[in-house]
């Protein structure tokens, strides 16, 4: 997550008809891993927002354990309110984490 200059440095909700997008970037662990599920849990629960929230990773340089479970807590979340999670662009470093805990198969990844 990146210093973006507003309040919620790091992560930028994008709505559209179709999807959410939340873009994340920087090193996600253990101290910015509640701001990553704050801006996930706000655009799995938006009134009558979109079925499909897209995680842009691009920018990510950095995922921990604590990240990671942002991310499986937040699917749960999108499951109980019949929406869905996938990653754009998700990092080599990031892949590894998913592949090394097995949770590659939680996460589908959207084309760029």
């Amino acid at each position: 997550m990146g210093d973006q200059g507003d309040d919620d440095p790091g992560t930028r909700p994008e709505d559209s008809r179709q999807q959410a997008v939340v873009h994340v970037g920087g090193e996600m662990d253990i101290d910015r891993a509640p701001i990553l599920r704050a801006a996930l849990l706000t655009a799995i629960t938006q009134d009558s927002g979109p079925a499909d929230i897209v995680v842009d990773l691009t920018e990510l340089s950095f995922c921990d354990s604590a990240g990671l479970g942002a991310f499986i807590s937040a699917r749960r979340t999108a499951g109980e309110y019949g929406r869905r999670i996938s990653l754009r662009n998700p990092p080599p470093q990031f892949r590894r984490l998913l592949a090394l805990t097995g949770a590659e198969d939680l996460f589908p990844v959207t084309p760029t």
